[in-house]
């Protein structure tokens, strides 16, 4: 591009503009968003039930992570007006929650029939809770970030209160070598926890724009600002039996996710992995019902996840052989004792079961579903 000097109307010099190539406009790069499918979220509110029912409804909401009470002086026939949506972002889960006070639970008992061991980061906006674990309370505010394993037994309370979760799969920091094991219900400040706090502030008010497109990067973001802010403040050195615990576990859900497909999956071979006993071997996966029944629901989750994808058109019998069981028959009975229906009903009905994938998780997935099927 050059410039020729000329004179104006005015005898003021001018300049006359002469290109060596025409101009030639770019339009931004982006895609057609209207092109692309949305999130899939699950909204639900008590508001549209009767107020004898607004707390049963909330209570059954929540029961595949925690079993609701009402406080001591409520009426059980009361309004409890509760909203809680819940966003897809496949590989990890967004909860958006408002709930008048009550009291939460997840036992032993319950952890031992889940196959839920995720982390769970609580962000609140309104509010105050109180959570123990083992004897040691914990409590949270806003400002705070809270972390809990639901691999472990706690319970608490809350008062009226606002919050955004995220539950995300341990192995989600496989990377990193996991979370520090002494992570699990302590509640973190600072400097990196508001970073954190702005970053799910933005993808909450991006949701209803953003799409599948953009989640590998959403994850991949959440993934490295949590660890970092976890692992900067949580004591490395600081150790108890349950951190110690929690790190045995978490390399042993690795290990055993990632060798589901191998017939050399024993105890014996988890042992030598993890370098420890076979008798504390069953101690650890004792409150999971033992070694042999979680690599047994494991595999079973993962072959209904393969049963469900419709572009996988593999016969029944193979995904059998793939998850190591010995024979088809042994397989659907099996899966049909764990899940309440066969193979074949997956198949025949991958629409209507309410199983999916999860790249292909729809409106017909339940928050059940959803929590099942993480990481898988």
């Amino acid at each position: 591009m050059m410039w020729d000097k000329t004179e104006t109307n005015s005898g003021q010099p001018g300049f006359v503009e002469r290109r060596r190539w025409p101009r030639v406009s770019e339009t931004p790069l982006c895609g057609n968003a209207t092109d692309l499918p949305e999130l899939v979220s699950l909204p639900f509110s008590t508001s549209s039930e009767a107020p004898a029912r607004q707390f049963p409804a909330w209570k059954e909401r929540v029961a595949p992570l925690i079993d609701a009470c009402l406080p001591e002086n409520s009426q059980a026939d009361g309004c409890f007006a509760a909203n809680h949506t819940v966003w897809n972002l496949e590989g990890a889960l967004l909860i958006q929650q408002e709930t008048p006070a009550y009291s939460y639970e997840r036992s032993a008992d319950k952890i031992r029939f889940s196959s839920i061991d995720h982390w769970q980061i609580t962000l609140l906006r309104a509010g105050k809770t109180w959570t123990s674990v083992n004897g040691h309370v914990v409590e949270n505010e806003p400002g705070m970030m809270e972390i809990r394993a639901l691999g472990c037994p706690f319970y608490g309370r809350t008062l009226s209160a606002q919050s955004v979760s995220l539950i995300l799969p341990c192995d989600l920091f496989a990377d990193y070598g996991g979370l520090p094991g002494a992570s699990n219900n302590v509640v973190l400040a600072g400097a990196r926890v508001r970073l954190l706090a702005d970053y799910i502030a933005f993808l909450e008010a991006n949701l209803s724009r953003l799409t599948r497109e953009d989640l590998h990067g959403v994850r991949n973001q959440l993934q490295e600002m949590i660890f970092h802010s976890v692992a900067s403040l949580v004591d490395a050195q600081k150790s108890s039996d349950r951190s110690a615990e929690i790190g045995l576990m978490s390399k042993a859900r690795r290990f055993i996710q990632t060798n589901l497909g191998s017939a050399d999956l024993t105890p014996e071979t988890l042992s030598h992995e993890l370098a420890i006993s076979r008798t504390r071997l069953y101690e650890l996966f004792q409150a999971s019902g033992g070694v042999l029944n979680y690599i047994r629901r494991r595999r079973l989750l993962a072959a209904r996840a393969a049963l469900a994808d419709t572009g996988n058109g593999r016969r029944i019998a193979d995904i059998a052989s793939d998850f190591s069981f010995e024979s088809a028959a042994n397989f659907s009975r099996a899966f049909t004792h764990e899940f309440g229906y066969s193979p074949s009903e997956v198949r025949r009905h991958t629409g209507e079961c309410k199983i999916e994938h999860p790249p292909r998780m729809t409106e017909t997935s339940t928050f059940s579903d959803w929590l099942n099927t993480l990481g898988i």
